[in-house]
């Protein structure tokens, strides 16, 4: 029997007020005087992956890891991947080369100061690289990343670059550094979106695993994420947030662990840069460059 298509796991780290969703509604001034959750979620979000015996990769906020060192020292101590997810949960497209430059460089020193790793892989806040900031990948470069997985190749209301490839590729001409995008299913000739996150939560777990199996029957990884505020049911509620906003972000709590906890168990996973590894091998075997997909 071949072995079994290892796919990547990846959590991005943030607390739950962070989140676009609430953007509008809750100032970063305010952030430090509301209750801090993330500890907590990630913790037990540690002891699912050591009961399942699973490694993976944390895209973590340089303001989560100034603030929660010894939380970031124990992903790395129980042998999980700390990567960035930016200083502040900033959409990339909101900032210039220079302004990018500098949020990544801070993210990456409290990262590394709390963590004890170096930090080579990245995922852009909301998957805010896209085809209106081409800029990034290569201020990514410069800066030392040897991979990012910040594409969603969909349409999206609040990101999506639905031009981009499926899967791994190069997003600059002789240059080593990878893009994963997060991972997608095909259906009737439409893309539809398969990576985790709001879509795991909301829709049937029937859903997403026939997305993953279809992917790796493909002989392809899949790319699937998650934040620890969607295993928290107890949260604070924030009704001043707009409705879609609320939906999206409070529906299905109370089922995403149970939810997680047999995704875990039921395909193999492993670290992002270890799946980059794997990936970059892939796309250098590729006979021509690959396009995108229709």
């Amino acid at each position: 029997m071949p072995s079994p298509v290892i796919n990547g796991l990846s959590v991005d780290v943030e607390e739950w007020f962070q989140v676009g969703a609430f953007e509008k509604v809750i100032a970063r001034a305010q952030w430090d005087g509301l209750d801090s959750r993330v500890e907590r979620n990630v913790r037990a979000i540690l002891a699912m992956f050591a009961a399942a015996d699973v490694k993976a990769t944390f895209f973590t906020l340089g303001w989560v890891a100034q603030r929660h060192p010894a939380l970031v020292r124990a992903i790395a101590d129980a042998g999980h991947e700390v990567a960035s997810h930016g200083w502040d949960h900033q959409r990339v497209f909101t900032m210039d080369p220079a302004a990018f430059a500098a949020d990544l460089a801070r993210a990456r020193d409290a990262l590394e100061q709390a963590s004890g790793q170096a930090v080579t892989g990245y995922r852009a806040p909301s998957f805010s690289i896209d085809a209106r900031n081409p800029w990034a990948h290569d201020v990514l470069a410069q800066t030392g990343h040897a991979y990012s997985s910040s594409v969603a190749p969909i349409v999206h209301d609040h990101y999506g670059w639905r031009e981009a490839p499926r899967f791994a590729f190069r997003p600059l001409a002789n240059c080593a550094l990878l893009e994963i995008p997060v991972t997608t299913a095909e259906i009737a000739g439409r893309r539809m979106a398969a990576g985790g996150g709001g879509f795991f939560r909301l829709l049937p777990y029937g859903v997403s695993s026939w997305a993953i199996r279809q992917v790796n029957a493909a002989g392809r990884p899949a790319a699937f994420y998650f934040h620890p505020w969607e295993i928290d049911p107890d949260q604070p509620r924030r009704n001043d947030a707009p409705w879609r906003s609320r939906f999206r972000h409070y529906t299905n709590l109370a089922v995403m662990a149970p939810k997680l906890e047999r995704l875990v168990r039921a395909f193999a996973w492993g670290r992002m840069d270890e799946l980059a590894a794997r990936e970059a091998a892939w796309v250098d075997s590729a006979p021509a460059p690959l396009p995108a997909a229709a």
